[in-house]
């Protein structure tokens, strides 16, 4: 699973919250995963290596134990390979890699272990949770996850900076769904009373918070791509308003 900051070469632009998350917490788990990243380079491990298998485990994690209703054990498993994305990025740092092609496997696979973790969670309402409207909104937290992503994506595909973070974006998305899906294990798992209701509260959450981040991103890009499209210089006419002959003419089409 990828980083909800700068990885591998990817920019970011955090909030402050992040910023001041990433300046405390990525510097202690730099100082503790520095000497493992080390230990792995010299065994001739690549960071691409740990990000494929990172993302195995959170797959893996996900999809045998959530579908069974084993949320406290699952979130544990994705928790543990979570930490290979500090590993890889760290590993890359040291060796002085900062690839296009990291930066678009750890993009891709984030999706990857996105799609996993709440088809997990819908797979698990559609059995033993037994409740269709949860399993729907698990499976609309995928969906509308995905197209998040998307949206920033095709914007800069298009050169523009979509310089807008959003309210839930794809670490608040996972860390609302894994803390909540850890919490209510703990009813199944050790018997606790009334937990298990925190990962509907908080499926219903991510499903409400993708809607507005979308909402905030399109809003984002249909401005951006206006003032894009004034500052463009029209090409000179002449005394008619004509357009000079050979001119190409804009169609109108989009991709």
């Amino acid at each position: 699973m990828g980083q909800p900051v700068a990885s591998r070469g990817r920019p970011a632009t955090p909030t402050l919250g992040k910023a001041m998350l990433n300046k405390y917490a990525r510097a202690f788990f730099t100082r503790v995963l520095t000497p493992f990243a080390a230990f792995l380079i010299r065994r001739g491990v690549s960071p691409d290596t740990v990000t494929l298998l990172g993302t195995a485990g959170v797959v893996a994690g996900a999809l045998v134990f959530f579908p069974r209703g084993e949320l406290f054990w699952g979130t544990i498993v994705i928790t543990l390979f979570v930490f290979s994305d500090l590993v890889d990025g760290n590993m890359a740092r040291q060796l002085g890699r900062s690839s296009r092609w990291g930066a678009f496997l750890d993009s891709t696979l984030d999706r990857v272990a996105d799609s996993a973790v709440f088809g997990g969670f819908a797979l698990w309402y559609a059995g033993g949770g037994d409740d269709n409207v949860l399993c729907a909104v698990s499976i609309f937290c995928l969906a509308s996850g995905q197209v998040v992503s998307y949206t920033k994506a095709r914007g800069e595909s298009i050169g523009l900076p979509v310089a807008v973070n959003g309210l839930v974006e794809r670490a608040e998305r996972l860390v609302i769904s894994l803390v909540a899906a850890g919490l209510a294990g703990f009813h199944k798992t050790f018997g606790v009373p009334g937990i298990d209701v925190l990962l509907p509260i908080a499926l219903w959450a991510v499903a409400a918070g993708s809607v507005v981040t979308l909402v905030q991103r399109v809003v984002t890009v249909r401005r951006e791509a206006a003032e894009a499209d004034a500052a463009v210089v029209a090409p000179p006419g002449d005394a008619s308003g004509n357009a000079p002959e050979g001119t190409p003419r804009n169609s109108g089409a989009t991709s």
